[in-house]
């Protein structure tokens, strides 16, 4: 069955001059493994980028024996602000990083989507690329990516345990292990030496700064709107978090600046000047000049460094994915010298090749028919305001059926009342990771939003997606029920699993 939403392509409404006009996004798409546990479902194939466990036994006995390994280290929220350990490590791999150009993408909100539009734009016009992003869908392996696609569970294995010996040396002389995000981050750069890849294109984990992936320095600097999120150790304000983002910006590098709010771009503006970085920003050098919904998802047109580029099919739906589009244009046109060294605009047909490409699974990912599920990863209020908007542009749902599971350390409140207007239902739950909100914990605060008679706590998610697709399955097969699961990226890569999908 085809996953299109359901709607008249001949009432496509069209959006001009949005340029401007949206600052929200998507969160980051970061889920973690889960268990391979089935619902009754009617769940498609998993796609190639989305692997599953590997079908040997062998090596998915040793897959599993280092990923027990790089859990004994400390996990990506406990952090110690500093680059000396990553630095280190690189050191006594040869400085692996400086053997190739790479685009650098920090931001809160569309890093991974962003990633995946660079990486799909640069393999078309025949670049071997590395993929960096963090965290995974459902397997470990999606996070080191060559050529458009994870590396394999027996070439992650060879890449572990060729960095293993300098690993070790190097926590033998540092006052703290290196962390599981230093060691795939290592593992990531020496990947990319080994290949060899003509570009890399790497998602900072948190903040920029002292994030362990800056230690490159980024040919092109790639930042995505900023707005509140892990602000415990980033700062309360967009100014705070953009201080501490502005480290990926390096000397005399070109610098992609989506919409952002005023604090934050005047001290993205201020870094910039300091190290002679030349700046292209979202509603100025470059933009949306116009969207449309378009079957499966939308066509754009695009205002590049180079000129416009019209009528691209990008299979996303939302104005943010529009605006992440834009942006990944403008790298890439900014990474082979469009508006600087060479006046042309890039090939259209063939950035009109890669747009048509991309895919971003756990962004509005339907998973189900008859009801229709969706999956997104919304976890932070700006992203869920940002789903909610185009979950009702894209999809005609005459009810709709939400499945929250959130992250304790998250504006639960906030989150919820982003989706309060578009759920006719709620459903809460919890995902099984140690960081998950108590679903009774949840459901006080979502009694508080939504009332006591929308809301229904089931624990165990997979109690809670049926629960879920029971309530969208009262009104027929034929009414246009529903179901979103969302509010945490862990609840929706467990989600993924038990709709079928790896």
């Amino acid at each position: 069955m085809s996953d299109v939403p359901p709607f008249d392509p001949n009432e496509s409404d069209p959006f001009e001059d949005i340029v401007a006009a949206e600052t929200d996004r998507d969160p980051d798409l970061a889920v973690i493994e889960a268990g391979s546990r089935t619902l009754r479902t009617q769940g498609g194939t998993p796609r190639a980028d989305v692997p599953g466990r590997p079908a040997d036994p062998e090596v998915d006995r040793a897959l599993r024996a280092v990923e027990a390994e790089l859990a004994t280290r400390w996990g990506e929220t406990k952090l110690e602000p500093s680059v000396s350990r990553i630095s280190a490590l690189m050191d006594v791999l040869g400085e692996p990083q400086r053997s190739y150009p790479s685009i650098h993408i920090t931001g809160t909100n569309g890093k991974t989507s962003t990633a995946r539009m660079i990486e799909a734009l640069l393999g078309a016009f025949e670049l071997r690329t590395g993929r960096y992003t963090s965290p995974h869908v459902q397997s470990v392996t999606e996070r080191i990516s060559l050529d458009g696609a994870p590396v394999s569970a027996e070439r992650f294995i060879e890449t572990y345990n060729d960095i293993k010996p300098y690993v070790e040396m190097v926590d033998g002389q540092q006052e703290y292990r290196l962390s599981f995000f230093e060691v795939l981050t290592g593992m990531a750069y020496a990947a990319f030496a080994d290949a060899p890849v003509d570009v890399a294109v790497v998602e900072v984990g948190m903040g920029g700064s002292w994030d362990a992936t800056n230690v490159i320095d980024g040919d092109v600097a790639v930042v995505t709107p900023i707005d509140l999120d892990h602000t415990d150790r980033l700062g309360g304000t967009p100014g705070e978090i953009a201080l501490e983002k502005s480290g990926i910006i390096k000397q005399g590098a070109t610098v992609i600046m989506a919409q952002q709010p005023v604090d934050a771009a005047q001290v993205l503006l201020k870094k910039a000047v300091e190290v002679d970085a030349t700046v292209a920003r979202e509603g100025l050098e470059f933009g949306v000049v116009s969207r449309q919904v378009a079957v499966g998802g939308q066509l754009v047109t695009l205002r590049g460094l180079g000129g416009e580029y019209e009528e691209l099919y990008l299979p996303l739906h939302g104005a943010y994915q529009a605006h992440n589009a834009a942006v990944a244009l403008a790298a890439v046109e900014a990474f082979f010298g469009v508006g600087s060294e060479r006046p042309e605009p890039l090939d259209r047909d063939t950035v009109r090749k890669a747009f048509a490409s991309v895919s971003s699974p756990g962004r509005l990912e339907v998973v189900r028919r008859s009801p229709t599920v969706v999956l997104d990863a919304a976890h932070n209020p700006a992203g869920a305001r940002a789903t909610a908007e185009a979950v009702s542009e894209a999809f005609d749902f005459s009810r709709l059926i939400g499945v929250v599971g959130a992250s304790g350390d998250k504006n639960v409140r906030g989150l919820l009342e982003a989706f309060e207007p578009i759920f006719a239902e709620v459903v809460v739950t919890q995902n099984s990771s140690h960081r998950a909100m108590d679903a009774d914990e949840l459901a006080a605060v979502a009694v508080e939003v939504f009332g006591e008679d929308r809301v229904q706590v089931e624990p165990r998610l997979p109690d809670a997606l049926e629960a879920a697709i029971t309530l969208a399955e009262e009104e027929g097969e034929y009414a246009g029920a529903g179901v979103l699961v969302t509010g945490s990226v862990i609840t929706v890569g467990e989600a993924r699993l038990l709709m079928g999908k790896g």
